[in-house]
């Protein structure tokens, strides 16, 4: 049996956390740049606020439920991430992190009730992070989805928060699930599977496997024995090496000037190196792009240029280079950019480089930037930088209702008065 472990509107929660006083209160949490909604509690979701709404749609209904809303913090949200991650992985031999606020675990072989360890699970992440989650537990990752959706939508579980869907009730419950709601089936999908008399997960299973092949893809056809209970998706322990890895902001305002620009590529450029070394990997080819507010069609302007290195690296001096190399050759004078960014590629492992005939892979490059990783680490984030990287930020993201790191730096610790 399979646990899917969902954090409750997950970036609502982490804030929450910390902040008693939000209880009863609706609270959302705001995009890059304060633009658009992409976290609610439930209480937002009761009072009409949608998933992705445009935060200026939405100042009359803030103004009358007096909502509370937030700007990203991703700092905050990473580490309450890592915290439920590893208290998770207490609960299982096996576990896969499938994304900021979801986990797979492995409950095959349990002696226990799994109701009752599931709500072991709940009780704990409750009590030691103050994270509420719901908990779903089927034959497979898709009945572990669809279980999941249950424990956190259906009222009659809502409470408890945990759902376990035995094999002998698999038919009863997908008969009553619908189609549109199933892990996995897109939206083309779903109006083909409406139009062909498939209205709930139960119809879909009883399609010939045939139909599935030529119809649809590998894709949904895994789908469609994982709701007979096949597994045909195993728990991913190990994360895959990413193919590539993008960092990319959207400005507050239009950016005129070149030197402030090339500050903004720089600091892409450095934290795709950050991220590379990270995962003990360097990459081998750097396209920078940049973009100017795609609405204003008189005077848009878009372009992107593809470097390859002479030798993979992660070093970020080096990376930051030839950002700036590529971005000299698109930029042009007299437009307001919008977004820029760095995606590196051709991802390789750091032991296992190839080098060329006049360069190889830098030792002294490599032992700088431990250096620089190790002081920044303790001194705190980017304390350490390339010059090109500056000081200005006139082009970093809006965020004016940011919530405090909390657990991720000393000054910003939660203060307790024992006089009250």
């Amino acid at each position: 049996m399979i646990a899917l472990v969902d954090i409750n509107s997950a970036y609502c929660s982490m804030i929450k956390c910390f902040r008693p006083d939000l209880e009863g209160k609706p609270v959302i949490v705001l995009s890059n740049n304060d633009g658009c909604v992409v976290a609610r509690c439930q209480l937002a979701k009761d009072i009409g606020i949608k998933m992705g709404q445009p935060f200026f749609e939405l100042k009359e209904l803030i103004r009358k439920h007096k909502v509370e809303y937030f700007s990203s913090n991703y700092t905050l949200f990473a580490d309450m991430s890592g915290r439920v991650m590893r208290t998770l992985a207490k609960f299982t031999p096996s576990m896969e992190i499938y994304s900021i606020d979801e986990a797979f675990l492995d409950l095959s072989n349990m002696p226990f009730n799994l109701s009752d360890y599931a709500q072991e699970i709940r009780h704990t992440l409750r009590k030691n992070i103050g994270i509420p989650v719901g908990i779903g537990v089927g034959q497979t990752k898709v009945l572990a989805k669809v279980a999941n959706h249950i424990a956190k939508k259906y009222p009659e579980y809502k409470e408890k928060g945990v759902f376990v869907l035995r094999p002998d009730m698999r038919e009863s419950v997908l008969a009553e699930f619908p189609i549109e709601e199933v892990w996995g089936i897109g939206r083309q999908h779903t109006k083909r599977l409406l139009s062909a008399g498939v209205k709930t997960a139960l119809d879909f299973t009883k399609l010939p496997e045939s139909w599935i092949k030529t119809e649809m893809s590998v894709v949904e056809t895994r789908l469609y024995r994982e709701l007979k209970g096949q597994s045909c998706l195993p728990l991913e322990e190990f994360a895959k090496t990413r193919k590539n890895i993008c960092t990319s902001r959207s400005f507050p305002k239009g950016v005129e000037s070149k030197s402030i620009l090339c500050e903004a590529v720089s600091n892409f450029a450095a934290k795709c190196a950050f991220k590379l070394r990270k995962e003990k990997t360097c990459a081998g080819m750097l396209t920078v792009f940049v973009e100017t507010n795609r609405f204003h069609t008189n005077s848009y302007y878009s372009n992107s240029l593809v470097l390859a290195l002479p030798v993979a690296s992660n070093d970020a001096p080096t990376l930051i280079h030839y950002a700036l190399k590529g971005l000299n050759r698109i930029f042009q004078d007299g437009y307001a950019y919008k977004k820029a960014g760095v995606l590196v590629s051709s991802i390789v492992p750091a032991g296992n480089l190839q080098g060329n005939l006049f360069e190889g892979p830098s030792e002294k490059k490599s032992k700088a930037m431990q250096v620089v990783d190790k002081l920044n680490a303790y001194m705190g984030s980017e304390k350490v930088k390339v010059a090109a990287q500056g000081f200005n930020k006139a082009w970093q993201l809006k965020a004016e209702r940011m919530p405090q790191c909390y657990t991720t730096r000393w000054d910003q610790l939660m203060a307790i008065n024992l006089n009250k």
